[in-house]
């Protein structure tokens, strides 16, 4: 994780397993962009498996669908939850939700390598950062907003969560978190364009 901040705010930035973890298995089931904020599909992006001989006797992919997005919405709620992934082999955190839990028992294998991957590749681009100007941007349009308002900033702290995802954006969950693609900070232009407005707000 790294951070920016002053002493009246704080960004802070990283990334989340459990989080990797759920959309793995939303794009491997097919699910479709569900869940809110609707994230983009992942990258690279994974196999597609038909789910319904799986969870069929636990209500089926429209059960799966509306269990996943549920589960999604806690994660969400809290901040990614860290480095949490359901614990094998009865993955008993998803007990109350009995057709995911038999997709993550189906595919969890392939789920944890992809995930530990994808983890890997973004300590890879923390180290990268910490080397170049990427690292500051929020800083800067933090620092650029209070000369626009001749005021220091409000008294913030923003949660980042980057995640491996197909398209280069930001979901804005109020009132403090920002879900990043991890390749939005690639593009200076793109990224001040989804970032800028969430400073504006909260600063």
């Amino acid at each position: 994780m790294h951070v920016n901040g002053a002493p009246s705010w704080k960004v802070g930035a990283g990334t989340s397993l459990a989080m990797c973890f759920a959309l793995y298995l939303r794009d491997c089931a097919g699910l479709g962009v569900i869940g809110k904020p609707a994230v983009s599909p992942v990258k690279p992006p994974v196999r597609c498996l038909n789910p319904r001989q799986v969870v069929h006797a636990a209500g089926g992919v429209p059960a799966l669908r509306v269990e996943w997005e549920a589960w999604w919405y806690q994660l969400v709620a809290g901040y990614g939850n860290g480095t949490v992934l359901p614990t094998p082999p009865d993955f008993p955190e998803l007990d109350s939700m009995p057709a995911l839990q038999r997709l993550t028992h189906a595919h969890y294998g392939t789920a944890l390598e992809w995930t530990q991957e994808r983890d890997a590749s973004w300590c890879e681009r923390e180290q990268q950062r910490m080397h170049d100007v990427g690292q500051r941007r929020f800083g800067d349009l933090v620092r650029e907003r209070e000369l626009e308002l001749g005021r220091p900033a409000r008294n913030f702290s923003l949660s980042v969560v980057e995640l491996p995802l197909s398209e280069d954006r930001a979901w804005y969950v109020e009132p403090d978190m920002l879900i990043l693609s991890e390749d939005l900070y690639d593009d200076e232009a793109t990224f001040r364009s989804y970032v800028q407005p969430v400073v504006e707000i909260i600063a």
